[in-house]
Formats: C-alpha cells, sequence, structure tokens
C-alpha cells in the first residue's frame, strides 16, 4: 500500500501526513508541479496554504499540474483524501461538493474537537469508531452547501462526519466535518486526522481512517 502526498508552494502539513500514512503503509511526498503520481495507491491532498491561499483557499491549487493527474485518478476510482486545505482544493476542483467560506467568528482557530461518524460504510471509515477526537485548525472551514444539496446528500450518505454538540465553531451547514462525493471514492474533511495518530498528541483516532484506507486498497487489490 503506498500513499501519495501532495506538496504546495505553502504546503504546511505534507510532512505530518506522510509519517500518518506511514503508520500504515509506505508514503512518497508528490510535488505539485510534477503530473507523474508514482504509481500510488491513494492520493493524500494535505492541510496549509497552497500557494499562499491568494485569490481563495485552493483556488490556484486546484489547476497544478498534479492535480490534473488526480482528477483522473478520482474519476478512475482512486482513493483521494482531503484535510482541511485539501478539502478546500478538493470542493474547488469539484471532486467535491460544497465550498469552504469563512469560519462565522471570522478568525483562525486551533481546538480539539469532538466528531461523530455518520457514515460508517465508506473506504475511509470503515474500521472506525462512532466518535473520534482530533484537533481542527482554520479560517475558512465554513462548509456550505445549497439546501437541496445537503438534502441529497443526506439521503446519499455523502455526510461522512459531522461535529458533535457544540463542537461546530466555523459554523458549517447540517454541522458537517467531512463529505464525500457520490461515489464514496474522495473525501474530505477539515480537522486533521494526521495530528491525532499518536498517544503523546493526546488521541490516535485519526489513524483509523489511515489504516481503513489501506484495508480498502488491499482489499480491491485482491478481488
Amino acid at each position: 500500500m503506498k500513499f501519495g502526498v501532495l506538496r504546495f508552494p505553502g504546503s504546511c502539513d505534507e510532512v505530518d501526513a506522510a509519517l500518518a500514512a506511514r503508520r500504515v503503509g509506505e508514503a512518497e511526498i508528490l510535488w505539485h508541479g510534477d503530473r507523474d503520481l508514482k504509481g500510488v495507491d491513494a492520493v493524500i491532498v494535505p492541510g496549509g496554504f497552497s500557494y499562499g491561499d491568494y485569490l481563495r483557499a485552493g483556488a490556484i491549487a486546484r489547476f497544478s499540474p498534479v492535480m490534473e493527474s488526480v482528477i483522473a485518478f478520482a474519476r478512475e476510482g482512486g482513493l483521494v483524501l482531503g484535510i482541511c486545505n485539501g478539502f478546500q482544493v478538493l470542493c474547488e476542483a469539484r471532486l467535491l461538493p460544497g465550498a469552504l467560506l469563512p469560519n462565522v467568528n471570522r478568525r483562525f482557530t486551533f481546538r480539539q474537537v469532538e466528531l461523530e461518524l455518520v457514515n460508517p460504510d465508506t473506504p475511509f471509515t470503515r474500521g472506525c469508531p462512532p466518535s473520534l477526537s482530533v484537533p481542527a485548525k482554520h479560517s475558512f472551514g465554513r462548509w456550505h452547501a445549497p439546501p437541496q444539496t445537503v438534502t441529497e446528500m443526506r439521503e446519499n450518505g455523502q455526510i461522512v462526519l459531522r461535529y458533535a454538540p457544540g463542537q461546530n465553531f466555523n459554523g458549517s451547514v447540517d454541522d458537517v466535518a467531512g463529505v464525500c462525493n457520490e461515489q464514496g471514492n474522495v473525501f474530505g474533511l477539515m480537522p486533521h486526522l494526521e495530528h491525532a495518530v499518536d498517544a503523546l498528541t493526546g488521541s490516535t483516532d485519526g489513524l483509523c481512517v489511515f489504516e481503513s484506507m489501506r484495508a480498502s486498497v488491499e482489499e480491491a487489490l485482491r478481488a
């Protein structure tokens, strides 16, 4: 199992994402200007401030050469995980529905948040417990989509994670913390799973997503 972790100018969490992925498999950093995905089995679009968040968070990264390959990879059924800025990039690339708007408090906020697992039947959450404790740190984390889209996503099982009661500091619609595409192979969330994989950080809850991805890829390879 090999993860590919993207690196853009301004990324700051790609190393931690790679270290988290290496707890369950191999991981390689993929440069934003290179279209070659190096034969990876899954892609992680990490957190940070890609291209300085100029114009709009994730808006410029969406047009990078590597994202052309990631979009093709996703359309072929490959697993793609977007964390924080990575979630923003995936929404800008239209691989995920909705958009990430400024937090309702209009400031960068960093805190540990409790999450509720809404859909355990995805390639990313099949091994996860009903609740997770994961840190979140962002300024543009308020997920928004039209009411009809939200309703359809609920019905399709695309709402994967919600903030537990009282934990939604950014004001996301329906308390959404993470969503997947209709096919279920692209998943994005704002909280930082890669910072919750070691007991020394206070939580190992994020590791279940990386383990679930490995199990899903290995199952597909055996099929």
